[in-house]
């Protein structure tokens, strides 16, 4: 017997296939079926409209994401911590740039699409908890420069990090993935520059 989980993680992935072969719009659930090998009935078997499905798929691009934020050995020097925590979210390899071309095609639709406004918000919340909690794990570490405004450097580094991501998508040979980490660096470098930097 087929799990569940398993199933609707396999058509999650289909999902991503078509994304980032033929574009969102061909995301139906014809096509999603077609492409995970299975009918249209036992497709709905696992979710009962293409928004669920849709929404599932991203979602999953989330869970992804903050399963190998979570893996990231988390002692020693925090700018270090904060540069790796971020480099899983950037292109910086097949898996990872399928991610954000989901992700974008996602984001792009959202604009649009009333239904899924609902699910930008949710996502836009994790990503936001996720900045503020690199930055905060800067701050306790006395890493983050004195004077800033946490809020603030959580908005401005997720504001870049997207940036980078875009950038990376859509000109990837100016923005490679040195640049994309050296960008990141960079800014990290200012608002939490290494101790011989501040004297």
């Amino acid at each position: 017997m087929v799990d569940a989980q398993a199933r609707r993680t396999e058509l999650a992935e289909a999902v991503w296939r078509i994304v980032m072969r033929d574009g969102l719009e061909q995301a139906s659930v014809r096509n999603v079926a077609r492409e995970a090998g299975l009918s249209m009935g036992s497709l709905r078997h696992y979710f009962a409209t293409q928004s669920e499905l849709l929404g599932f798929a991203l979602r999953l691009v989330g869970e992804r994401i903050e399963e190998r934020i979570r893996a990231v050995d988390t002692t020693g020097d925090q700018r270090a911590v904060v540069r790796s925590m971020i480099d899983e979210m950037l292109p910086l390899d097949r898996p990872r740039r399928g991610e954000c071309e989901v992700w974008l095609a996602f984001t792009a639709r959202a604009v649009v699409e009333p239904t899924m406004a609902g699910l930008r918000k949710e996502i836009d919340k994790r990503l936001t908890d996720a900045f503020t909690t690199m930055i905060r794990r800067l701050a306790d570490a006395g890493a983050l420069r004195p004077g800033l405004d946490q809020k603030v450097e959580a908005e401005r580094l997720y504001a870049l990090v997207d940036g980078v991501i875009l950038h990376a998508l859509l000109r990837p040979g100016r923005t490679s993935n040195a640049t994309a980490k050296a960008t990141v660096g960079a800014h990290l470098d200012q608002i939490a520059p290494a101790a011989a930097d501040e004297r």
